[in-house]
């Protein structure tokens, strides 16, 4: 690395360069995915490392290697869909009270209320969400086990069936 851009390697400060993603630079995005059109499911995406779920492609993130990372801003009330991933899932957070679950394949879900620092790791293949139960906007961490995911695979057919009108 040490080797000049000149001999078509990158410097390192060219290198920090392209690997640093600034919370001002960031822009909300209300339309990251299909059940964010829906209320309930309400939430911006700000995406840091990689597409994340959401499949778009933004200029400003870093490139993915290994994982994804995005920070959510989930009003009041809102949350997302129960949905699956072909890889693991988790939610830190940062900011707010959030109320998450996992479910089995019979239905049963089990349920809890996480708040600042707290975070839960969704296993790859089981149904999971959460919902912002607080009276203030959550913020969340999101990272996902993979460079570029598969879109989520919703529990709910009507939303399966609508689960990429978001990239049209």
């Amino acid at each position: 690395m040490g080797e000049g851009a000149e001999e078509g390697k990158m410097t390192v400060e060219e290198l920090l360069s392209q690997r640093v993603a600034r919370f001002v630079d960031r822009v909300p995005d209300w339309d990251a995915f299909a059940d964010a059109r829906v209320d309930g499911y309400r939430r911006a995406q700000h995406r840091f490392i990689g597409p994340g779920a959401s499949g778009k492609t933004d200029a400003r993130v870093v490139p993915a290697e290994h994982f994804t990372l995005s920070i959510m801003y989930v009003p009041p009330g809102q949350g997302n869909a129960p949905h699956t991933h072909e890889v693991e899932e988790v939610f830190f957070i940062l900011d707010g009270k959030v109320r998450v679950f996992l479910e089995d394949a019979q239905g049963r879900r089990a349920e809890t209320v996480l708040g600042r620092w707290d975070c839960v790791s969704c296993p790859a293949g089981v149904v999971h969400g959460y919902e912002n139960v607080g009276l203030e906007p959550a913020y969340l961490q999101v990272m996902l086990g993979k460079a570029r995911p598969d879109l989520m695979g919703y529990a709910d057919p009507a939303l399966q069936a609508q689960r990429d009108v978001h990239l049209r």
